[in-house]
């Protein structure tokens, strides 16, 4: 098991990690319905689940 010679200092630790922040997601309009919604998510709209503007599964009903 490797372990380090010496201790990695907070602004070294820092540096690495500046990167690590949680981004929003990118959100779409559907030209068919006008709803908003996750880019490449299927979403769900008066009960029917959609997915590129048409119906994937009419009368949806996710399991809880």
């Amino acid at each position: 098991m490797a372990h380090p010679k010496r201790k990695i200092s907070k602004t070294r630790r820092d540096k690495r990690r500046t990167h690590y922040t949680a981004s929003t997601k990118t959100l779409s309009l559907c030209s068919t319905t006008g709803e908003a919604h996750v880019r490449h998510t299927a979403y769900v709209v008066e009960g029917n689940l959609m997915y590129k503007g048409s119906v994937v599964i009419e009368n949806y009903a996710p399991v809880a």
